[in-house]
């Protein structure tokens, strides 16, 4: 993963907040789009969490009267890394958020009730609710959340991955997507690979991964490969439908978050068992 912050202080006093990870193993890189970006992507909207970062995001479908969700990676949830196969919904929560304004000055302190999903099998994601809505955000902080796109991403796509934590924009393309990505006891299904220039760090866990043509939410970012070990905690490897093992030390990805607000219903509940609902299920 990604690591939450306090995991990533000892090799970020080594080799500098800055530092790029080591060369990646050869590939095949998607060429990138030639569309030109419609949108001007900062940190209005993401948040910063005690070690990780997010995100307000709504659904196609959210009014501006419904809570407020918060989005970040499962492994960064409060009570710790949800076993595989474990599937949490509706676990009490006070988590605090810092929310963060175009220019990343925290405006506010956001505050969670609860819990909604969290889940480190198949994906990486914790959705929280929050104490407040979305219009109420907007009247007190002219901030707007992030939608969530409900179609899969583009190979070539140009992205930004915006840490509210680093209050660090990390901007590349879509290289590709992975058939299983592995790491430790965990396994990710369909993840998006980062080109190269995205070299996030610990404390990006939960990052959004913003489309720079829609602006609109197409992952959540959560790990990468540090050393060049093959699937252990820290350094995941690709797997292919075949079984072939692939490590490219250096390179980091994504979550894919399209599947999401199919399992979201009036008033930004969540319904594991709507039509279209493919999540992991308790």
């Amino acid at each position: 993963m990604n690591k939450p912050l306090l995991a990533a202080l000892s090799s970020l006093a080594i080799a500098g907040l800055g530092a790029t990870p080591a060369v990646a193993a050869p590939h095949t890189a998607a060429k990138p789009t030639t569309k030109a970006a419609a949108v001007t992507v900062n940190f209005a909207g993401t948040v910063s969490l005690s070690n990780c970062s997010g995100s307000v995001v709504r659904f196609p479908n959210s009014a501006d009267t419904d809570p407020a969700l918060v989005m970040t990676n499962g492994h960064c949830l409060e009570t710790g890394f949800p076993a595989p196969g474990e599937v949490i919904t509706g676990q009490s929560s006070s988590r605090s958020f810092g929310l963060l304004n175009s220019s990343g000055t925290r405006v506010a302190t956001l505050r969670a009730n609860q819990v909604v999903y969290s889940t480190m099998t198949d994906t990486d994601v914790t959705i929280y609710r929050t104490t407040t809505t979305y219009a109420k955000i907007k009247s007190s902080y002219g901030i707007s959340p992030l939608t969530v796109q409900d179609t899969h991403p583009t190979a070539g796509t140009p992205i930004k991955v915006v840490s509210g934590y680093w209050k660090r924009i990390y901007s590349c393309n879509v290289d590709g997507f992975v058939y299983r990505l592995k790491e430790g006891d965990w396994t990710w299904k369909d993840s998006l690979r980062y080109t190269s220039s995205c070299n996030t760090i610990g404390g990006t866990s939960g990052s959004p991964v913003i489309d720079t043509n829609t602006g609109k939410v197409v992952a959540v970012n959560n790990t990468g490969n540090e050393d060049g070990q093959r699937c252990t905690e820290n350094n995941p490897c690709e797997v292919d439908a075949n079984g072939n093992v692939t490590v490219r030390q250096g390179i980091n990805y994504a979550e894919e978050t399209y599947l999401i607000p199919a399992c979201f219903t009036t008033g930004n509940k969540l319904d594991l068992s709507a039509a279209g609902c493919t999540l992991p299920k308790p």
